[in-house]
């Protein structure tokens, strides 16, 4: 008898506490899906693009009448803008370039804030600051004659492995007969490129295997989370009740190909390193950190740091770009009129007698514009990286308080001067 008069009591109080929970907001705050118990809108969102988070926002703006969303993920107050203008000013706004402190960012920097992308303040600052100007010496953001040889070797690889057929065992997962296996196919050069960048040398064909699974390593890891870092990030406790289901433990294995890699890279380097002389990037920093160790309280630079400066540099080139690739070669054999359109103007600038350098660029906007328009219509992280406001501020005329979530999201724009590209064609 007592329990049901409670049961009676309580069950109106939490369908109360709910429903105000569902509609409470900051003030001014952009307007949006309600939030549902300790998820917030996360699965309003689901629901309304389970597997296209950057469409099922574009609806529910839509839905809102508002570029800019408000709506609460988990317990943190989200922002998501939909507006080109308002999208190019958020990214330039100093106060909105903090990173959240989420378990999916912990779990891949042995549970410190290291690395490049998911750090902020004066850590990334710093660390940011001496990773690029020192990489560009040696071809990241810029051309580099020894890089582009690196890469043109690298390149009559994969073409061989193509024609010629697999020489070692890994090589066979990758080409059987005629069938390539997309995108994996791609991804040697653009990695070993990357290492190359990093330590001036690069793997040979017949370790070729370890930077397979590299990048079979990092596919993982992304497909085991979404844009938004998934339940995982809003509840962790499900990484000890529901490990797999959760994508806990594929992401601590996909991560864990590149922690070990360039874990193994970096230690091998610092045994032959020399203050004297510096052969690469991975000795400038030493050089640094071992300065900095000896000379100053505290430093941002450890081995740990540089493991996973190494890892972010490489993410890109380990699953995005040749993600896009596979995808461009997927919409050719699907249209093959634009194919010979290609077809032809490689033949008519490059010929068949040697491979296209960046020189050939200027002469090719046909193939360019096919790159850059499948780039944006199969966009691989179309809502960004999730930036978060380290001071109450203002985006477009709505209020947005400290350690707030926010995300960019445009696709597929329509784009009305179709005529613009009548030369081209």
């Amino acid at each position: 008898m007592i329990a049901a008069i409670v049961f009676a009591v309580l069950i109106p109080l939490l369908i109360a506490y709910c429903y105000k929970n569902a509609y409470s907001r900051p003030p001014n705050f952009p307007p949006g899906p309600p939030s549902l118990p300790v998820y917030g809108a996360f699965w309003i969102v689901l629901a309304h693009g389970f597997n296209d988070l950057a469409s099922a926002f574009r609806k529910l703006g839509e839905k809102y009448n508002t570029n800019i969303i408000g709506l609460f993920m988990g317990p943190v107050p989200t922002v998501v803008v939909n507006d080109s203008k308002l999208i190019k000013e958020v990214l330039n706004r100093e106060e909105l370039d903090g990173r959240m402190d989420i378990i999916l960012f912990r779990l891949r920097s042995y549970w410190k804030k290291l690395g490049i992308f998911f750090t902020d303040g004066y850590f990334w600052h710093v660390q940011r600051r001496f990773s690029l100007r020192y990489l560009r010496d040696y071809g990241f953001g810029r051309r580099d004659h020894t890089l582009e040889s690196v890469m043109e070797g690298e390149i009559k690889e994969m073409l061989d492995l193509r024609t010629g057929g697999p020489k070692y065992p890994a090589e066979k997962e990758i080409v059987k007969g005629d069938l390539v296996y997309m995108p994996y196919f791609f991804s040697v050069p653009f990695i070993n490129g990357m290492v190359q960048v990093l330590s001036r040398s690069t793997l040979p064909r017949s370790e070729y295997h370890a930077l397979w699974a590299l990048s079979r390593g990092t596919v993982l890891f992304q497909r085991s989370s979404t844009d938004m870092g998934g339940a995982l990030s809003l509840t962790p406790w499900l990484k000890d009740v529901l490990p797999n289901y959760s994508g806990y433990k594929p992401l601590v294995k996909g991560n864990q190909y590149l922690l070990d890699f360039y874990r193994t890279l970096v230690e091998d380097t610092l045994k032959t390193h020399d203050e004297t002389y510096d052969r690469h990037f991975l000795d400038m920093y030493f050089t640094k950190m071992k300065q900095e160790m000896k000379e100053a309280d505290r430093t941002t630079y450890s081995v740990d740091q540089l493991v996973l400066t190494c890892t972010d540099y490489t993410f890109p080139a380990a699953s995005a770009v040749e993600f896009v690739l596979a995808m461009l070669v997927e919409r050719l054999l699907l249209q093959p009129e634009i194919q010979d359109k290609i077809h032809e103007e490689i033949d008519r600038v490059v010929g068949r007698d040697r491979l296209p350098t960046l020189d050939d660029r200027v002469n090719m906007p046909y193939l360019e514009a096919c790159i850059r328009e499948q780039m944006r219509v199969d966009t691989v992280v179309p809502l960004g990286v999730p930036h978060r406001a380290m001071t109450d501020t203002k985006i477009g005329s709505y209020d947005v308080p400290e350690v707030i979530k926010s995300f960019t999201s445009k696709l597929k724009s329509r784009f009305e001067h179709k005529l613009i590209f009548s030369s081209v064609t």
